[in-house]
């Protein structure tokens, strides 16, 4: 057995490339250095403020207009350095947006010496891609994308670019993690230790036959400098941006038309689902899923036939889904499985509103009742008025939360409004004091409320067995 290990890690080790360099020498006309110039106030840096007539002022105006330019406050040229790559024998280049971001000229110098200006095809902030297109006398090389998905933590990987204004720089590590979220609703970055620097941005990240797997983006560092943990988007995600800027100069992303939200345990153990997985809808306004008959409290499983665990991966395959194409949502109703055929919409071209809800008849007595840690009371003409809720909201007004309760713990705030309880509208205390009866005879724990706040809709589980 010890053996078998052994051989298996000398062939392993043998497989690891003696140098970079062959694959260095090929790629390399493909890259890029990016230089970007922006007109700018005078004075863009912190300015010293003190008193007038102050001792220090003359040494703060010494300070900061150190050869006591009078033309120091006008407006200045500003440059600044990143990286790209080139994608087509045409002239596409790709790389960061806020490499070019607000710039007013860009200049593409290849790996010869030999510089061109670049125009502006499109921008994509979600993703931080930007794709620019230069024209040359005779075809560019250029570099091809490769799958990422196909990476592998521990993979070989080789970083290229112009970190720190140096010039044409290789840096070389390997896959240390995947399927890193920063900040954005579409983000998939690939980790790797292969160092990244400050003007690596918008540069390649190649596999080992040489394609590109992802676009040199951040690092996490608290000094700025590369420690070994930098962020290049995946190509899978890449590519779809890059096509469509290329096509019709913005991104077109698909839309569901839900807001949505991560099944916890405690929701799936009061919706009687084996896992916490999938995305819960707490509102759906009028768009594709209203139309298909998607409805609030829906738990999304299957999108266009790829399982969904949570919320971000949804929103992440729904965004990459031709607008307009008709796709089979499954959904989890009341314990049963439901399929709905949704046909997409444009995410950038529609906004999301609230429907208005209908009115109904407020119960005649407007009893107060203390529930799982929450004063409620049903909703009135009064109540609404004081909570500057409109005419038509409906459910049971939060007056008041006990603060060493769960329900403070998650969140509810006096001011809230529930509005539906185990999946059936409430508005009275007793619907809902039906509902925890219904749950505790079904040998639940806990039960699933829907809350509004400032018309925005969450799904909060609460506990209901010492109620």
């Amino acid at each position: 057995m010890f053996l078998i290990v052994s051989q298996t890690l000398m062939a392993e080790a043998q497989s690891a490339p003696s140098s970079f360099a062959p694959l260095a020498e090929r790629v390399s006309p493909a890259v890029v250095n990016i230089t970007t110039s922006t007109m700018v106030a005078g004075r863009t840096g912190p300015q010293g403020i003190v008193p007038e007539g102050s001792p220090f002022e003359d040494f703060f105006r010494e300070f900061q207009n150190p050869n006591g330019n009078p033309e120091g406050d006008r407006p200045r040229r500003s440059s600044a350095l990143g990286s790209g790559f080139v994608v087509s024998e045409d002239g596409y280049i790709v790389t960061n947006n806020h490499v070019i971001e607000g710039a007013d000229e860009i200049t593409i110098e290849f790996f010869s010496g030999k510089e061109l200006d670049a125009t502006l095809v499109g921008t994509d902030p979600n993703t931080d891609i930007a794709v620019l297109k230069v024209e040359a006398d005779e075809p560019l090389p250029f570099v091809k994308f490769g799958n990422s998905d196909e990476a592998k933590v521990g993979d070989w990987v080789m970083a290229m670019g112009n970190p720190l204004g140096q010039g044409f720089s290789v840096s070389a590590g390997i896959v240390s993690a995947r399927n890193r979220a920063l900040s954005g609703s579409y983000d998939d970055y690939i980790q790797t230790d292969a160092a990244i620097n400050r003007g690596n941005s918008g540069g390649p990240l190649f596999n080992m036959n040489g394609d590109v797997i992802g676009v040199n983006t951040a690092i996490l560092s608290p000094n700025g400098g590369s420690i070994g943990i930098g962020f290049s988007m995946a190509s899978n995600v890449v590519t779809k941006v890059v096509d469509q800027l290329k096509q019709f100069g913005e991104t077109r992303r698909g839309w569901l038309g839900v807001r949505i939200q991560d099944v916890t345990p405690d929701m799936a153990e009061a919706l009687g689902l084996e896992k916490a997985e999938g995305a819960m809808v707490s509102d759906v306004p009028e768009g594709p899923a209203m139309d298909a008959g998607m409805k609030s409290g829906d738990v999304i499983v299957s999108f266009d036939g790829k399982p969904v665990t949570d919320t971000r991966q949804l929103v992440r395959i729904v965004g990459n889904t031709e607008v307009g194409k008709s796709v089979r949502v499954v959904v989890n109703r009341n314990g049963n499985t439901e399929t709905l055929l949704v046909t997409l919409g444009l995410r950038e071209d529609t906004a999301e509103t609230l429907p208005a809800s209908q009115e109904q008849p407020a119960p005649e007595a407007p009893a107060t009742k203390d529930l799982m840690g929450l004063t409620l009371s049903p909703l009135t003409a009064e109540l609404r008025g004081e909570m500057g809720l409109a005419d038509s909201a409906k459910g049971l007004a939060v007056t008041d939360v006990d603060p060493a309760s769960k329900a403070y713990e998650k969140g509810l705030r006096s001011g809230d409004v529930i509005t539906e309880a185990g999946q059936a509208e409430v508005l009275s205390i007793e619907d809902l004091e039906t509902k925890i009866t219904e749950a505790k005879d079904a040998g639940r724990k806990s039960i699933l409320l829907l809350v509004r706040r400032g018309g925005d809709p969450r799904f909060v589980a609460l506990n209901i067995e010492d109620n």
